[in-house]
């Protein structure tokens, strides 16, 4: 588990117990993967706004991999008066209780939060996951996309890639014995 994980929970949790996984049984049954070409990291937002009117979804968790970069779509899609809560380390055990209980509620449609909260999410019925970034470790990929099939259902995770990217993925499908598919917003779902 990422050093930095382990810090949130030696602070948020009481006695916790660690389970280990081998990857051969982690299941991904259930979650359709694809992946968004964006050509550079600044056209990403564009192409979240695009899946935001394109797909009729309930609701979605977006995924960033750092406080700093969750804050800027987070204010974007404020100003484009889109509801949509953030979610990182650095909020406080009450900010993060009012959301966690808001966003199941349905009071918006997108969730926007840090990689270091991919493990400590558990919500039922968001069946789509998208990863603004990929995340820095393997582990971590694995634990995004399955908040979408979790609880027995289906999901569809969607990941925004650049050129560099595209082999890092294509690394976690190797190793994971999984595929991505490539496309645009209007062919994922």
């Amino acid at each position: 588990m990422p050093t930095d994980v382990l810090e949130v929970t030696k602070k948020s949790l009481r006695d916790p117990i660690r389970i280990l996984v081998k990857k051969e049984e982690l299941a991904l049954e259930g979650i359709k993967q694809f992946y968004i070409n964006v050509e550079r990291e600044e056209w990403e937002l564009d192409a979240l706004c695009d899946l935001y009117e394109t797909l009729t979804i309930t609701q979605a968790i977006l995924f960033l991999n750092t406080r700093r970069q969750v804050d800027w779509p987070t204010e974007e899609m404020h100003a484009r008066d889109s509801t949509v809560p953030a979610l990182h380390g650095d909020a406080d055990q009450k900010e993060r209780d009012v959301i966690m209980r808001e966003f199941p509620s349905g009071s918006s449609r997108v969730l926007i939060t840090a990689d270091l909260l991919a493990r400590g999410i558990d919500v039922q019925q968001r069946s789509l996951v998208i990863n603004d970034d990929l995340p820095t470790n393997r582990e971590n990929y694995i634990h995004r996309i399955s908040i979408g099939g979790r609880f027995g259902g289906k999901g569809v995770a969607i990941t925004f890639v650049t050129e560099e990217d595209k082999r890092i993925l294509l690394d976690m499908g190797t190793f994971y014995n999984t595929a991505c598919r490539g496309g645009n917003a209007n062919e994922c779902g």
